[in-house]
């Protein structure tokens, strides 16, 4: 069996999830602000890293914001959330990995990914990109 994409408005805006005893989650009744592009994308040329240090991109996953610019599986929407005392951030989510600077107790710290214990995002103050261990860190409420 083949699938196909749907060709009319009222087709298109069937649920997009189903969950027993919850509403009905649309693509129009999406919590998030989408812009969906009026043009098609295409890749044109290499991806520019030459700010790497303050580009939350990696080969599977990208800030939400880089969408259309750098093409990846998956972005996230970042998560702020706030460091619970002062904390290392880390070139590589393991203890070994490169120091880049230390996180101020209060610094919020947008997490893109969390995986082994490390979470993967970028601090607000100055954008450096790297992992904190999670439990130097805690949801913004």
């Amino acid at each position: 069996m083949r699938a196909t994409l749907p060709d009319r408005a009222d087709t298109a805006n069937r649920p997009a999830f189903l969950f027993r005893g919850q509403p009905e989650l649309t693509v129009e009744a999406s919590p998030l602000p989408i812009d969906v592009p009026t043009v098609q994308l295409s890749l044109c040329c290499p991806s520019d890293r030459s700010d790497k240090p303050h580009l939350p991109v990696r080969g599977d996953l990208a800030h939400i914001g880089l969408a259309g610019r750098y093409f990846v599986p998956h972005y996230a929407v970042p998560m702020p959330h706030v460091v619970k005392a002062t904390a290392m951030l880390r070139g590589a989510g393991k203890a070994g990995g490169d120091e880049l600077r230390t996180l101020a107790a209060g610094e919020v710290f947008d997490v893109l990914d969390m995986a082994g214990g490390w979470a993967w995002g970028q601090a607000k103050s100055d954008l450096l990109v790297g992992y904190v261990e999670l439990t130097a860190i805690e949801a913004v409420a």
